[in-house]
Order: structure tokens, then C-alpha cells, then sequence
């Protein structure tokens, strides 16, 4: 069968989960990983066409899509700020606002003087993409990253390595960390912040697959993380260190109140492309 015969059929068979724009792209993603062929190459020649041996990998690869399963997840991997990360079940897959939390705290810090180290931790870094991406865009960085799954910490090493950036990788659970065991100019965190009664609200492909231990915290305490990390940003932020979250977009309120009784300063609340409150910043001041 002809390759463009194949993707009417594909587009068609998974159009009862997903609208045909995103069909489409699944088609062109799998296309380009499997048979390094992309769009262009395939509109230039339509007698392109599948072995035997490819309709079983790629009718394979559709009944999982028809099960919702993440296409990240099926080719094991995403892009992130440009780079290439390793997922799997045991990490989240990336999302486009995190890029933006990441964007920010590249443009604070890029023009740092380059005689001074700059030393940052990121707080539940799954992939390490916010570690990786900050060690690969501000050169004069020193950067740790702290994960409780063990599983999420291989997985991060494994894509600092294929990144080449030098990430130190801490396995803790920040919840029962009494003390971090330095000090840092920039703490920077995407915990788990959905609540389980927003759990509805969360598509299959996410509920189903991507870990609920990154995800999901309690109703009734929905900052417990936050709250956590704020302390120890207390006593482990430098003079004038900065504190990067991405929060609930609809806990932004509630943020800025906790933040503020924390006494932190400089206290910033940011949208999203998607106009949601999603980042928030705060800034130590040590009195003598």
C-alpha cells in the first residue's frame, strides 16, 4: 500500500478520539521517527510505500493511539526548549508552558556575570528538562535536580548525558527533607499540583498513563510542595535568590498570599500563552 493511502486510513481509523489535525501530526511524528521521511518528502513522491514488516509496527503503534496511550510515550521520546528528552511512563511528558518558566529564568540569568557560578536546583525534575535546559542555556551555571522516583532520576541522567550537560542528580523525597545540603542563587520547582477534585477536567491519555505520583496532591492541602520548598528556599537561597514555581491556574491567589506571608519580595504572578496563571516568582532577602 502506497504511504499516503495509509495515512487517509489512519487519520480516518483515529478519528473517534482525536480531531483530524492531531491525527495528522501522530501520522507525520511516527512517520519521521520510524522512516526518517518527512511531509515534504512524502508530498514530492506519492508512490512511496510500506514494507509487510512496517504495517505491523505502525498498526501497532495505532491500536495504542486508539487507547489514548501518549504518542510521546509510544516513541519514547519529546522535544523541550529545542532539545530532545527521553519519557516513559516513569516521567511527565513536557509541557510548552513549562518551556515558558524555563524561558524566564534564562532571561533573569543569562547576562550574569561570567566569572560568577551560578548555582540552581530544580525540586521534581522528572526528565531533568528544566535542569537539562537551564545547564544547556546559561553557561556559567552549577545545576542540581532533585527527584523521589529513582526510576525519574535514571531517566534524567540519561538525557543530561545525551544532552551533554553537567547536572548533579540528588534522590530525595522534599517532604522529608529537614535541610538542603547547600546554598543556591535560583530554587526553581514544577511539583505536583493538581487537585483530585480537577481530576476530571484531565484528558484519558493523561490520567491513564503519565504518573499520578507527579501529578495529584490532596484536596484539602493543594501547597504542600510549595510550602515545603518555599522553607527550604528560606534557609538555602543566597542574598537575593530567586524562587521559580509552576502553580495551578487557579491557585495564583492563594500563591501570592503564601509567598508574601513567607516574606518573600519581589513577588511576580505570570500567565501562560493560554492566559492561565501558571508561574510565579519570589526573591530572599537575608537580614543581618
Amino acid at each position: 500500500m502506497r504511504i499516503k493511502q495509509y495515512r487517509t486510513q489512519f487519520i480516518k481509523e483515529l478519528s473517534p478520539f482525536y480531531d483530524a489535525y492531531e491525527a495528522e501530526s501522530f501520522f507525520y511524528l511516527i512517520l519521521e521517527d520510524k522512516h526518517k521521511l518527512r511531509q515534504i518528502d512524502l508530498a514530492l513522491n506519492h508512490e512511496l510505500t510500506f514494507s509487510d514488516s512496517d504495517f505491523i509496527v505502525w498498526d501497532s503503534l495505532l491500536a495504542q493511539l486508539k487507547k489514548e496511550v501518549p504518542i510521546q510515550y509510544l516513541l519514547g521520546k519529546t522535544n523541550f526548549y529545542g532539545l530532545d528528552f527521553e519519557v516513559n511512563e516513569n516521567v511527565l511528558i513536557p509541557r510548552p508552558e513549562t518551556e515558558e518558566l524555563v524561558e524566564w529564568i534564562i532571561n533573569e540569568n543569562s547576562k550574569a556575570e561570567k566569572s560568577k557560578t551560578i548555582k540552581i536546583l530544580d525540586i521534581g525534575t522528572g526528565s531533568g528538562c528544566i535542569a537539562i535546559s537551564l545547564a544547556k542555556n546559561i553557561p556559567n551555571a552549577r545545576v542540581y535536580a532533585m527527584d523521589v522516583s529513582k526510576k525519574a532520576i535514571e531517566t534524567a541522567k540519561r538525557n543530561a548525558i545525551n544532552n551533554k550537560t553537567d547536572v548533579t542528580f540528588i534522590l530525595q523525597d522534599v517532604l522529608n527533607a529537614e535541610e538542603l545540603k547547600c546554598n543556591f542563587d535560583i530554587i526553581v520547582s514544577n511539583p505536583p499540583y493538581v487537585r483530585n477534585l480537577e481530576k476530571e477536567e484531565i484528558k484519558k491519555n493523561v490520567l491513564d498513563y503519565e504518573p499520578h505520583l507527579a501529578l495529584f496532591v490532596e484536596d484539602n492541602d493543594a501547597l504542600i510542595f510549595y510550602r515545603k520548598i518555599a522553607e527550604l528556599a528560606q534557609n538555602n537561597l543566597l542574598e537575593d535568590g530567586q524562587l521559580y514555581f509552576e502553580i495551578n491556574q487557579y491557585l495564583g491567589d492563594e500563591m501570592k498570599d503564601l509567598l508574601e506571608k513567607m516574606n518573600f519580595k519581589s513577588i511576580e504572578l505570570r500567565k501562560d500563552i493560554y492566559d492561565n496563571d501558571r508561574m510565579i516568582f519570589g526573591k530572599v532577602f537575608k537580614t543581618v
